[in-house]
């Protein structure tokens, strides 16, 4: 396992994440996402018309695995797994929302390595504040 700073900064490092969803007939769903972690939330940026988004608006289960490492004892990643909720207007256009600008400022610096956040009127944010994180570390073997 990670200790809560080690998490923590593997989760501020790393671009790519694994979203789990739950369909209407039951199936899961699983696709790859960049994100934004504050320290307290995981910060999703979806497209509105994915299935994602449409799954998680019948059903707000969510599990998001991030990982990292190519040889066995490399291997490493944080699950996280609770309730997601929508925040800020869909699709997001950029109006004024408090409540988003810390994702707002971590997104954009960390994805595209600049200062402000394109809005393309397709997108819209999903925050993840977890109840349940599990994390490994083969490293430590």
């Amino acid at each position: 396992m990670m200790t809560d700073a080690e998490v923590d900064a593997f989760l501020r490092e790393q671009r790519t994440c694994r979203v789990a969803t739950v369909s209407p007939d039951g199936r899961p769903h699983v696709g790859a996402l960049w994100f934004a972690w504050d320290g307290r939330s995981l910060w999703l940026y979806s497209i509105t018309r994915s299935r994602r988004w449409a799954d998680l608006r019948k059903d707000p289960r969510i599990s998001v695995v991030v990982d990292a490492g190519e040889a066995y004892d490399e291997l490493r990643g944080v699950e996280l797994s609770g309730t997601a909720v929508f925040v800020g207007e869909a699709p997001r256009t950029g109006e004024p929302c408090p409540e988003l600008a810390e994702a707002e400022r971590i997104f954009p610096a960390k994805n595209f390595g600049i200062e402000e956040m394109p809005h393309d009127g397709r997108h819209a944010w999903i925050r993840l504040t977890p109840e349940s994180v599990v994390s490994w570390d083969f490293r430590k073997l």
